[in-house]
């Protein structure tokens, strides 16, 4: 899939991976729509942006994902601005076991919605053009990370939502592909919060764990883990694919056991 005039939608678009991925998507010719909850961060980003590529080439909009009404409202202005849709990137998460129930609203519920408000103005059946998802889980989302068990249990949900969206696409001919980002640690502000005892609570105690996973599986860039989304959105023959990422062991993709 070559990028030129594509157009891509980018949740949590203002810092940390959502700037990187929309950054490598613009360097390669597509357009972007920017959605943060973080107004400051994504005009700043915005104006940015402008400078480099152009002011028609990316647009801002204020969003939480978690609410189905901004949500909307966001993918429906990314269509009437740019015409289209080819790109969706559910990027936007958070890591808080003491106020579960908004990481499940974000990293979950979130990537849901926002995946099938995709398929509705992506879809070849609603007259839209095809095009790719790519949905960013984490290596939480292959296996337990015991200082944060509801993440944990949220980039599971990404990762098997994503997997089954992704074959029943192909099924009914809907012409967009769904592949699954799960990079490990990357230096972002994430990172940082898994040792915050107010987004920790009760697991704080597990710090040391959390340490030495670190230690174990390295630090990741931004620019690394972005390669990794440009090569999940532009190879064509990868769906329902999860690309595995660490400092130490790079790139390799997952196979899971068959249902079929």
């Amino acid at each position: 899939m070559a990028l030129t005039s594509k157009v891509a939608l980018v949740t949590g678009a203002a810092k940390g991976l959502g700037k990187g991925f929309s950054e490598i998507l613009l360097k390669n010719g597509a357009k972007v729509a920017l959605l943060d909850i973080n107004e400051a961060a994504g005009k700043e980003l915005k104006s940015a942006f402008d400078k480099q590529y152009g002011v028609d080439s990316t647009i801002f909009q204020l969003c939480d994902v978690s609410s189905e009404v901004q949500l909307k409202e966001a993918f429906r202005k990314t269509v009437e601005f740019f015409g289209k849709l080819d790109i969706t990137c559910n990027n936007a998460g958070i890591t808080n076991e003491q106020k579960w129930e908004k990481t499940v609203a974000i990293n979950l519920n979130g990537v849901i919605r926002g995946t099938y408000l995709a398929l509705q103005y992506m879809k070849k059946e609603n007259g839209g053009q095809g095009g790719v998802i790519v949905n960013v889980a984490s290596m939480a989302g292959l296996g337990p990370f015991l200082s944060v068990p509801v993440y944990t249990a949220t980039k599971h949900g990404v990762v098997g939502f994503s997997r089954a969206m992704a074959d029943a696409s192909q099924l009914c001919d809907y012409g967009v592909r769904i592949n699954i980002l799960c990079p490990a640690f990357v230096r972002t502000d994430i990172v940082d919060s898994l040792s915050a005892d107010d987004r920790t609570g009760q697991f704080s105690l597990l710090k040391a764990y959390t340490h030495k996973l670190v230690e174990t599986h390295g630090m990741l860039e931004v620019s690394e883990v972005a390669e990794g989304f440009l090569q999940l959105v532009t190879d064509e023959s990868k769906n329902g694919a999860a690309m595995r990422l660490t400092k130490k062991t790079g790139c390799s993709f997952m196979e899971f056991p068959s249902f079929q």
